[in-house]
């Protein structure tokens, strides 16, 4: 009795090993072979990242009201080229920027100008500085000079003034 049991065993194994070895029907490999045919390996692109632009308060103390739009009104002669692309020094306020040295290179003159990230930069006579459109105008070995073209909060006019930069020992 002992062995009929063995053998009942051992045959049902043997009916479940050969019961696994077809391979007709088998849904996961047809799912699989089907699924590789049909996969796009496109990856659509990340959409542009807008750049952040930070609104401007005025240099001169006055801090209008950061929650008013500003008027873009131009009536006087002096308006600012909203056109044409900035330049590095002028994603800096002023007041954070530092007058450290100037250099004569075959007849021209270049202030250097260090930013609040510590990294030196050279402008020359009609390079823009600073947030309120400054032109340099004029470098000597005390001061670099700017002409500043502002919008006056009560009129909205485009009004210049004349602004400078005095050398930091």
């Amino acid at each position: 009795m002992n062995l009929n049991i063995k053998l009942l065993c051992l045959g049902a194994s043997l009916l479940m090993l050969v019961s696994c070895g077809g391979t007709e029907g088998d849904d996961l490999d047809r799912f699989m072979e089907d699924a590789a045919k049909t996969m796009n390996a496109k990856v659509e692109p990340l959409p542009q990242v807008q750049p952040y632009l930070p609104l401007q308060f005025n240099v001169d103390g006055t801090i209008s009201d950061p929650f008013r739009p500003r008027k873009v009104v131009s009536t006087g002669t002096f308006q600012p080229n909203l056109n044409r692309p900035k330049e590095p020094l002028e994603s800096f306020p002023l007041e954070n920027l530092k007058y450290v040295g100037a250099l004569t290179k075959s007849k021209l003159s270049y202030a250097l100008i260090k930013t609040p990230d510590n990294t030196i930069q050279q402008v020359k006579v009609g390079n823009y500085i600073g947030t309120n459109y400054g032109l340099v105008t004029a470098i000597n070995d005390s001061e670099v000079t700017l002409k500043e073209i502002i919008q006056d909060e009560l009129s909205g006019d485009w009004v210049e003034r004349i602004s400078s930069l005095s050398l930091q020992e």
